[in-house]
């Protein structure tokens, strides 16, 4: 089968192509440029490499969350247009999952984005098998305490959000540094995690494909304490 991958959750777009369990092509930009301007070009360059077109594509796999507002905006649409015509099946992919398949080893991986804020949208998962131990969640830095304490072995923070979370809890004993050219959420993670979605079943039609934000954006969250502080002064 033939996958495209996409990944526009955070500052780095991404880009796969996968056929079968071979990865075919990837490519990742983080150069300054809007998601808007790389990522259509990147796709087209994608798929012209491996002599394909989307009418060739058996699935697409795009993060759909947690991160960027604006850039899960960018990539579900891009995809949604281009899965539509042949109602390709798409896997909407954890951002936190994309990050911890793009790594392996032994022990437990942290996946985890720059919720700003003070927060990370962050999750753990072993190492070996990338099964996922805690759900996907929004929360100040502070909050993974015990989790980080309590996990296997070494562990690794991976995604925009690692050098907060290494830089919190880096003298705790078994804590590895990872490189940030090495901690950047890679196409083949989402190709590799869409893929254990087709295999388990959990795949949709493009019109079922939706973001999961875990949070309010700033806008709503503006209006809520604006509504909030309203109702306080009328009673």
């Amino acid at each position: 089968m033939n996958i495209l991958a996409i990944d526009t959750a955070g500052k780095t777009a991404a880009v796969a192509v996968m056929r079968d369990d071979t990865l075919l092509y990837e490519m990742a930009s983080n150069t300054g440029l809007t998601h808007s301007e790389t990522l259509l070009p990147m796709v087209d360059t994608a798929l012209k490499a491996c002599g394909l077109t989307p009418a060739q594509l058996d699935l697409y796999a795009v993060t759909n969350g947690p991160g960027s507002f604006t850039g899960l905006r960018i990539g579900l649409a891009a995809v949604k247009g281009l899965a539509f015509a042949a109602n390709t099946p798409c896997a909407g992919v954890s951002t936190m999952a994309a990050l911890a398949y793009g790594v392996c080893g032994e022990g437990t991986v942290i996946g985890a984005q720059d919720a700003r804020r003070g927060q990370v949208y962050w999750a753990g998962f072993d190492l070996a098998t990338h099964a996922r131990l805690t759900p996907d969640a929004a929360e100040p830095v502070t909050a993974l305490e015990t989790f980080v304490k309590e996990c296997r072995k070494p562990l690794i923070f991976v995604g925009d959000g690692a050098a907060l979370c290494y830089n919190t809890y880096k003298d705790q004993p078994g804590i590895l540094p990872c490189p940030q050219p090495l901690r950047v959420l890679r196409g083949a993670g989402v190709a590799l995690a869409g893929k254990a979605m087709w295999d388990a079943g959990t795949c949709v039609f493009p019109a079922e494909l939706l973001p999961d934000y875990h949070r309010l954006s700033q806008a709503e969250r503006e209006r809520a304490e604006r509504e909030a502080a309203q109702q306080s002064a009328t009673n």
